[in-house]
């Protein structure tokens, strides 16, 4: 199988197809605690750093690992390493590991996960393998913290509230308030406000494609009549 340059990894990850916009992977943990950007940001890093650690174990051993235990051995490696992530979430920043709850542990069985170790790092190099699994998670945490900044600021009408739960004192601070004396839309803060929201991102995505295809289509005529300028005089009129 032909190695994927880095740049192909990253617009796929970022963009073309990114987990939460165009797979439509780990929707679970991406709709039920997208209330808010903290929570949102910490789940977010969680899982991009399984991601990219299992992505690299999973290309290490893929060469020694039978296949009728492939895939039982890469859960183990998942898990394992969201174990690691777990603990480390209640060492430092145990608060916000009680807010997230059951969805860390949930990063095990997170369909993004199995899903480049099994289609992607059992097939590459760990380096490769490693910067996909790093872009995929990037990709996945970006969504999040927009789908849950927007929430938030429709819900509460601020933003980056309780920060300082992930990244401590230095954060304290951070909140912004955009609108005084907001009431509150209690709708954006529930789930049903999950899926109006992230159908909204799908949509806009999907559109700003729509765009970009189209403004290619439109410059291939005149890039061909270029073309066939060069072969007849040799210089672009």
């Amino acid at each position: 199988m032909s190695t994927p340059s880095y740049r192909e990894l990253t617009l796929n990850g970022l963009w073309k197809n990114n987990p939460g916009l165009v797979q439509l992977l780990g929707l679970c943990p991406l709709l039920g605690v997208s209330n808010s950007a903290v929570n949102a940001l910490g789940l977010g890093l969680a899982t991009m750093l399984v991601l990219t650690c299992s992505n690299i174990a999973v290309s290490l051993v893929r060469s020694v690992v039978n296949t009728a235990v492939r895939l039982p051995a890469f859960v183990m490696i998942i898990a394992a390493l969201t174990t690691c992530i777990e603990l480390l979430m209640q060492a430092f920043t145990y608060e916000l590991y009680q807010i997230l709850g059951i969805f860390i542990p949930l990063i095990t069985t997170n369909c993004i996960i199995l899903g480049r170790a099994d289609g992607f790092a059992a097939k590459h190099k760990p380096l490769v393998a490693g910067y996909d699994g790093l872009v995929m998670g990037l990709g996945f945490c970006l969504v999040l913290v927009v789908l849950g900044s927007i929430r938030e600021l429709l819900g509460t009408g601020a933003l980056f509230a309780n920060m300082q739960l992930l990244l401590g004192p230095l954060a304290a601070n951070w909140q912004i308030t955009l609108i005084n004396d907001y009431q509150g839309f209690l709708l954006a803060i529930l789930p049903p406000g999950a899926f109006i929201v992230l159908g909204l991102l799908i949509a806009l995505k999907n559109r700003i494609d729509e765009q970009l295809a189209a403004r290619a289509a439109a410059r291939e005529p005149k890039v061909a009549a270029a073309s066939r300028r060069v072969r007849v005089t040799g210089v672009i009129e």
